[in-house]
């Protein structure tokens, strides 16, 4: 099945209405400033008592009674926390805790490059969060063209590239700024796409790279006004003609990729929703070229490595690294201390350094490349899975997990 083109050709139909998609009506809403609170330490001292007053004695029982009532007051002033502060040091990497409803899964995060104190961070049950510093606070950020509609949205992929962003959800919402995220406007989208939006990438002036979870992927270079097909066919067709090649599982694809990745060159790979295959896409390419596993547990994740080669997680807590760099099928097997939990994702802080993420808090680092890792206990006590790595440069780094659960880099 041929990829369609993408063309907005009517926009006074679609709610919001935006009389030109070249310069849409952006709505916006003012933000309220949040001023944290400060609560002086609690002194613990006895009162001094005047020479001519006479000691105080006290019984056993006025003993317990006070001493229950101190550790009362200690344990609530202890409780009392500001709701997206910096707070647990955890050895290399500090919670942050969030503003957020209980069950939030955390997705994407982005900040704009300009100001790198200024970003934003989307998750589950239409959950976006802003900053103004850094990441050590944040506070829900309401977008009126994004609440219309009587949808629960699940924000999946955020981008910025100068003061344009882009964001990415299900159902079918796209959001674009042109003012570093003060204001977010809604582009309509064709209901011919093909399949749910789960990653976009600004790439240019008014430019963006868009793909779904069934492997459409489109460009736009004029805001979203037009959406070209990068590739020629579905994944369901390319299979169809190449299953007779070989690819163990493809029969029984069901239409959809479990992840994407997509590296600073533009190439893509893919892991199909069964983990029996992956799939990869470089540009200029007509379609994607499936692959077998090298392994025999299936693929959990896949990315690339800060060196140009590949990383593969599979179920049940196994790391492999492709041999040499660039597209190969040839993996070695990483030794690794997940303790049985799932690895989710990886992220490269720099050419030899990068963390690894998954079940149950496990933090993985290494610092030779991928060659070995050391487990970080520290976060083995947070009841909450890592799903995501993202390191904006060597010293802004976050892990995204379930539960609202945001880890900072202290770099």
């Amino acid at each position: 099945m041929a990829m369609p083109n993408l063309q907005v050709s009517d926009c006074s139909n679609l709610k919001p209405s935006l009389t030109s998609l070249f310069a849409p009506r952006l709505l916006h809403r003012p933000l309220t400033q949040h001023h944290p609170r400060f609560i002086s330490k609690a002194s613990l001292q006895q009162p001094h008592h005047s020479s001519s007053s006479p000691p105080t004695f006290v019984n056993r029982r006025q003993l317990i009674s006070q001493t229950a009532s101190l550790s009362l007051s200690v344990a609530t002033l202890s409780a009392l926390q500001l709701p997206a502060k910096s707070e647990e040091v955890l050895s290399e990497w500090e919670r942050v805790y969030l503003p957020t409803d209980p069950g939030v899964v955390l997705l994407d995060i982005a900040f704009v490059p300009d100001d790198l104190n200024h970003g934003f961070l989307l998750g589950t049950r239409q959950t976006i969060l802003e900053t103004k510093d850094g990441g050590n606070t944040w506070v829900p950020r309401s977008i009126p063209s994004a609440e219309d509609e009587d949808f629960n949205y699940r924000f999946n992929s955020i981008s910025f590239k100068g003061k344009e962003g882009w964001i990415v959800g299900k159902p079918a919402i796209l959001l674009y700024t042109s003012d570093a995220g003060e204001s977010w406007g809604r582009i309509p989208l064709s209901a011919q796409l093909p399949g749910d939006m789960v990653y976009i990438k600004a790439t240019g002036e008014k430019s963006a790279e868009m793909v779904t979870d069934q492997g459409a992927i489109y460009v736009t270079s004029n805001r979203g006004y037009n959406w070209r097909a990068a590739i020629q066919e579905s994944v369901s067709a390319t299979l169809n003609r190449t299953v007779s090649s070989g690819i163990s599982g493809a029969s029984y694809y069901t239409g959809t990729f479990n992840t994407v990745n997509r590296s600073p060159d533009g190439r893509y790979v893919a892991v199909s929703s069964r983990g029996n295959f992956y799939l990869t896409w470089e540009p200029g390419q007509p379609f994607w070229q499936p692959h077998n596993r090298a392994v025999a547990r299936r693929i959990q994740n896949m990315g690339w490595r800060a060196d140009g080669g590949l990383w593969l997680l599979v179920r049940g807590g196994g790391l492999f690294l492709s041999k040499g760099t660039g597209l190969t099928e040839d993996f070695e097997e990483i030794p690794v201390q997940s303790r049985g939990f799932g690895i989710l994702d990886v992220g490269y802080r720099s050419m030899e350094e990068a963390w690894a993420a998954g079940g149950s808090g496990v933090l993985l680092r290494t610092t030779n490349g991928g060659k070995s890792w050391t487990r970080d206990k520290a976060a083995d006590n947070i009841p909450s899975n890592l799903y995501s790595v993202k390191f904006i440069n060597d010293k802004k780094g976050f892990v995204l997990g379930n539960d609202g659960v945001l880890l900072q880099y202290l770099g």
